[in-house]
């Protein structure tokens, strides 16, 4: 059976391979020639958000029915990460103009419209999480086509387990981020 919005998932894999993983490596990178210090820590806690994404393609390799609730907290969480640092925020503004600062900015918004965006196209998308039978529709599986073109392309192994073990490691680390660490340091990247 066709699913006529394919296209459009195909689509959003694209864009997220654009935004959330090449054009923030280039921008770390740059920014650690340009030894931007604001902009690297950012990037830094950046990537270990994104990681959930990662987390996400390999549980939509093993077509675990979680992966749909991943992705989508991975699309709130990005956001908040690239603008929840007050002191990150306010040394980035405050450094000198540059096109490093022009870019990694007009990146940070765009990635933000874009995650937002997909968030809000992916939320009907959660019925796949919660129903055994819905997971093996049409409507569901179309999204695991480009993570299972992903493991032919580099011929992983069905990393079930492991994707599983590395979403408990991010869901303690998130939970001992926003339970203690959170209270302590607010919305201040460097610890107090």
């Amino acid at each position: 059976m066709e699913v006529w919005f394919r296209p459009y998932v195909w689509t959003d894999y694209w864009l997220a391979v654009l935004f959330t993983v090449v054009i923030p490596l280039i921008l770390l990178i740059w920014a650690f020639v340009q030894k931007a210090e604001g902009i690297q820590r950012l990037l830094m806690i950046y990537w270990r958000v994104a990681s959930l994404l990662l987390i996400t393609i390999y549980l939509m390799i093993a077509r675990y029915p979680i992966s749909f609730i991943s992705g989508l907290m991975a699309l709130v969480l990005i956001p908040i990460s690239l603008w929840f640092w007050v002191d990150l925020n306010d040394e980035i503004e405050y450094q000198p103009s540059g096109s490093l600062k022009l870019i990694f900015n007009s990146w940070r918004w765009a990635a933000t419209v874009y995650c937002i965006l997909s968030a809000i196209a992916f939320v009907p998308f959660l019925g796949c999480a919660l129903s055994e039978t819905a997971i093996k529709t049409p409507y569901c599986t179309v999204w695991f086509e480009a993570p299972l073109l992903f493991k032919e392309m580099f011929h992983l192994k069905d990393l079930g387990f492991i994707s599983i073990f590395a979403l408990t490691i991010y869901v303690l680390y998130l939970s001992y981020f926003v339970l203690v660490k959170l209270g302590k340091q607010g919305r201040s990247a460097t610890p107090q």
